[in-house]
């Protein structure tokens, strides 16, 4: 049974960080491409982060190239977003996934940047 559990999250001001991390388990780890989405209340879900299996390639979406660094630890079944100069657009329910073909969601955690 696949699944994801998602930590790190909190309330942080404007220009904070925080290190985000997900343990999976249940498909080989190290065989897929893997993704951080995030969604905001009444928005689709959205990728925001990419990296490839052996995490020599990463691709981010224009929002948050440049503040923010997908890695992942294929030994232990971990993925990690480093959030830096974090915005209050940022607010959202961060979560992770396969990148092409995902499995079902985990419970995600939520970051809320004020202002």
């Amino acid at each position: 049974q696949v699944q994801f559990v998602e930590s790190g999250g909190g309330l942080v001001q404007s220009g904070g960080s925080l290190r985000l991390s997900c343990a999976a388990s249940g498909f080989t780890f190290s065989n897929q491409f893997m993704r951080w989405y995030r969604q905001v209340p009444g928005k689709e879900r959205e990728w925001i982060a990419h990296i490839s299996e052996t995490g020599s390639s990463t691709n981010y979406v224009a929002a948050v190239a440049g503040r923010f660094s997908i890695s992942r630890d294929n030994a232990n079944n971990r993925l990690y977003l480093q959030m830096n100069n974090l915005r209050p657009d940022d607010t959202a329910v961060y979560y992770c996934n396969a990148a092409f073909s995902p499995y079902s969601w985990g419970q995600g955690t939520q970051v809320i940047v004020s202002s």
